[in-house]
């Protein structure tokens, strides 16, 4: 885990992922050095089309709005539309100043507005901010495995996962600590709380159950103690 004194961080207590979003070369790299020294981990597009296949793996996004062919406007529709990208902070960068311009990046469901000539400093606490106000924990990734706990929604590759209650609230709770060993009891009570009437052979059969309907390689079985979640395509 990073440095919170030090590393702005996402939900889950890493380094913050920005994607960001800018056509004009030189104004990127700009963007992306300010916020790397800032403690970013930053990714980088130069179009809607590019930026569109690389949000999944972003905790914000910094978004020009005048971009070639699609807009960084369309961009942000087709994100909210998105049940796995819609609630990722997205802070508009753009040389339109004027208040119907700044209304509009806004309405289009941008969640802040930032013009261009901008301040490093500005920026780099402005995209903290976006972090902060981010829910925490409603969101978990995984390689291409995405759960998202406020909608009880998970998806692999973008597909959504036909998942039980029961098994939704084990891969949760398994995804929020990855590489960590769960014993058998620790998740009886961790995924599905103390109430819950079962036996060390349930948690057995829900983890089948769940390898079966996500694939193999992600939940490994570690002898003796228990299970953990591991990405299989690491390091691929």
């Amino acid at each position: 885990m990073a440095d919170a004194c030090h590393d702005p961080t996402s939900s889950d207590g890493t380094p913050g992922r920005v994607l960001v979003v800018e056509d004009d070369a030189s104004v990127r790299r700009l963007v992306s050095l300010h916020l790397t020294r800032g403690g970013f981990r930053v990714t980088e597009a130069e179009n809607a089309e590019e930026a569109w296949r690389r949000v999944d793996h972003a905790d914000a996004v910094v978004l020009d709005r005048m971009l070639p062919g699609q807009s960084g406007d369309a961009l942000l529709r087709w994100m909210r539309a998105d049940p796995e990208d819609r609630q990722v902070p997205v802070l508009m960068l753009t040389a339109r100043a004027t208040e119907r311009d700044r209304v509009g990046g806004l309405e289009a469901g941008a969640d802040d507005y930032l013009v261009k000539p901008f301040s490093a400093p500005e920026l780099v606490a402005r995209v903290r901010a976006l972090l902060r106000r981010a829910p925490p924990a409603l969101r978990f990734r995984l390689g291409d495995l995405v759960v998202d706990t406020a909608s009880g929604r998970a998806f692999r590759g973008g597909e959504e996962l036909a998942l039980t209650r029961r098994e939704f609230d084990l891969l949760a709770h398994m995804i929020e600590h990855p590489g960590r060993v769960f014993a058998r009891a620790a998740l009886l009570d961790g995924a599905w709380g103390m109430d819950f009437v079962g036996t060390e052979r349930t948690v057995d059969q829900h983890v089948a159950q769940l390898r079966a309907r996500i694939g193999k390689g992600w939940i490994e079985t570690v002898r003796g103690r228990g299970y953990r979640m591991v990405d299989p395509h690491a390091g691929a």
